[in-house]
């Protein structure tokens, strides 16, 4: 579902200074696995993430998703993944604060054209499936950090994406909340098969994943 091919990220700066934040990275991970990533800050986990999500591109190397190379020069096709393919779950949950959560959570339908009636049942549907059937019309700033990220998860299901990327999705909620979303991530694997790569400094995270990943200096090292 993913495979990374020597990828490197380089950043110069001044006059012919550079910072490596990605050296020669290689990984395989098959659909429906759940791999964490884990590793100092600075280790190049949040990069990785963001060019496997076509967020960002790679100094070298190239990715494969599904057995098809990344063209990176295509936007209209990154767009696509993104749209389609791509899930996205951020430690800041990056809810639109003047949409409710119903709102939130249709919002990346209707970039798909999809009708108001369907964004609104569906966005519903995935509400109810995380508990917060009763919350719907409650605006983010009503909700708790743990009820934020749950939608922010439910927004990242809504257009049945392949992968679920998540850039340490239990950062900014206390423990107890934390570990539900943990499960609730562990059960939308388990239920849906949507292949997760999770980024995370949350050991109780990573021990529930299927392989983790430790990265240091922008290398895999186990």
């Amino acid at each position: 579902m993913i495979e990374t091919s020597g990828l490197s990220k380089y950043y110069t700066f001044g006059s012919g200074g550079r910072i490596t934040a990605l050296n020669d990275v290689s990984i395989t991970i098959s659909g429906g696995e759940f791999v964490s990533i884990v590793g100092p800050s600075g280790s190049g986990k949040s990069t990785l993430l963001n060019i496997i999500g076509c967020l960002d591109q790679p100094s070298t190397g190239d990715i494969y998703l599904d057995n098809a190379r990344l063209d990176y020069g295509n936007a209209a096709s990154l767009v696509q993944l993104r749209r389609h393919t791509i899930g996205f779950v951020f430690q800041a949950f990056n809810l639109i604060s003047s949409m409710n959560a119903m709102e939130n959570v249709a919002y990346p339908m209707y970039f798909n054209r999809v009708p108001k009636p369907q964004r609104e049942k569906r966005s519903l549907e995935l509400l109810e499936s995380m508990g917060l059937g009763e919350r719907a019309l409650h605006l983010p700033s009503e909700l708790s950090g743990g009820e934020q990220q749950r939608v922010a998860i439910a927004r990242a299901l809504v257009n049945n994406p392949r992968i679920i990327l998540a850039d340490e999705p239990t950062g900014n909620i206390d423990s107890k909340n934390g570990k539900k979303i943990i499960e609730l991530m562990k059960q939308v694997n388990r239920d849906q098969g949507i292949t997760f790569l999770v980024v995370t400094h949350d050991m109780k995270m990573a021990e529930n994943a299927s392989r983790v990943i430790k990265m240091v200096d922008g290398e895999i090292v186990d």
